[in-house]
C-alpha cells in the first residue's frame, strides 16, 4: 500500500478528496513540490466544487484522484465517490482510497491508543496504529481513545475520550510516509464486509 509521498512521486499533479467530516477537504498537489489545500463548511455537494474551484484544479490534467472512503458522514463520501466516477468515465484515471481512521491512527495515536468513530447501533469504528478498521461494541471499547472532530455521533461518547481537530494537512505532515492508500476500481464508501443479500423465489398467491 503507497503513501502519500509514494503517490506524489508517482501520480502527481494529484488530486485529493475528503468529505468525512462535517469540514469537507481538498488537497491539489500540481507537482515540483508544489501544494495546496483548502476547505468548506459548505454541505458536500457544494462544498467540493468550491473548493476545487478556489484552487483552480483542472480535472483535465489531474493524473490520479486519492479520496477518504470512511468511516465518517456517508452522504459525504458517497458525493465525492460520484464526482470521481464522473471525471474517470470523462478520462480514466487511477483511484487511491484510505480511511479517515487509519490516517488519524497512524497520525495521533501513539501505543496503547485508538481512534474511534461513531458506528451506530450501539458500535464504534475503531482503528490502531498500523491496524484495520474494525467494528466493536461500546461495552467493549477500552484503553486510551480519541475521536477526530467534526465526526458525528448517535451514541454517548466512550469516558475520556479525546476530541482532536481533523485536519489532513496536519494529520499528512505527521504520516507522509505511512501505507495508507489501496488502489480501487471504483470509488465508494468504507464497508466491514460486502452486503449479503437474502434471495426468495416468487410464488402466486392463492386464497385458502
Amino acid at each position: 500500500m503507497p503513501s502519500l509521498s509514494q503517490l506524489r512521486a508517482a501520480h502527481e499533479p494529484l488530486l485529493l478528496l475528503d468529505a468525512a467530516s462535517e469540514r469537507v477537504q481538498v488537497g491539489y498537489f500540481r507537482g515540483g513540490g508544489a501544494f495546496d489545500w483548502t476547505g468548506s463548511d459548505a454541505e458536500a455537494g457544494v462544498g467540493l466544487f468550491r473548493c476545487i474551484e478556489e484552487l483552480s484544479v483542472d480535472i483535465g490534467a489531474v493524473r490520479a484522484f486519492a479520496f477518504c472512503e470512511g468511516p465518517g458522514s456517508i452522504l459525504g463520501i458517497r458525493t465525492a465517490a460520484m464526482a470521481l466516477r464522473t471525471w474517470g468515465v470523462l478520462s480514466p484515471r487511477p483511484f487511491f482510497a484510505y480511511t479517515s481512521l487509519g490516517l488519524f491512527a497512524r497520525a495521533l495515536c501513539g501505543p496503547g491508543w485508538a481512534a474511534i468513530a461513531d458506528a451506530r447501533r450501539g458500535h464504534w469504528h475503531h482503528c490502531v496504529p498500523g491496524g484495520p478498521v474494525t467494528r466493536v461494541a461500546h461495552a467493549s471499547l477500552t484503553g486510551n481513545l480519541k475521536m477526530p472532530e467534526g465526526f458525528r455521533h448517535w451514541s454517548p461518547l466512550p469516558e475520556g475520550v479525546t476530541i482532536v481537530p481533523y485536519v489532513l494537512p496536519y494529520l499528512f505532515a505527521l504520516a507522509p510516509d505511512a501505507d495508507l492508500f489501496r488502489p480501487v476500481a471504483q470509488p465508494d464508501a468504507f464497508l466491514h464486509e460486502e452486503p449479503q443479500y437474502a434471495t426468495w423465489t416468487p410464488m402466486l398467491h392463492r386464497a385458502p
